[in-house]
């Protein structure tokens, strides 16, 4: 049985994000660099660099911590996973928080936000929610 990279991700971040760790350590891989760099443009992470340890490559971010939230926490959650897949049209992409949140879809040209895949009116793998 293969492991799950999304989950992975998010659930680093929240325990990071909860534990009010400044720095969350992931393995680099293509996927987990497009998430990345999503969520460095859409301002849930403030930075990014690369790290090797022992013949490996990491992705060391460092988490923005928001102090005009309660509670302080990124909220994550991840929708499509190995045992079941969940797809979805560029017309029923679902809005988080009214637009305020973010989609993370895996689509023909990449893993993009549900705003990008509106604006280019393609569906996709709905991967995780973060708002």
């Amino acid at each position: 049985m293969g492991r799950d990279i999304i989950a992975d991700i998010i659930t680093s971040i929240r325990n990071a994000d909860i534990d009010q760790k400044g720095r969350v350590k992931i393995v680099c891989t293509n996927i987990t660099k497009n998430i990345v760099k999503i969520l460095l443009r859409e301002g849930f992470i403030e930075n990014v660099r690369k790290h090797q340890e022992s013949q490996k490559n990491f992705l060391v971010s460092t988490l923005r911590h928001r102090k005009t939230r309660k509670g302080n926490k990124i909220n994550l959650k991840r929708i499509s996973r190995p045992g079941l897949r969940i797809y979805s049209n560029y017309q029923q992409i679902p809005k988080i928080l009214g637009g305020m949140g973010i989609v993370i879809l895996s689509t023909s040209r990449g893993i993009i936000t549900d705003r990008e895949a509106r604006l280019e009116k393609i569906g996709g793998e709905i991967l995780c929610y973060i708002w």
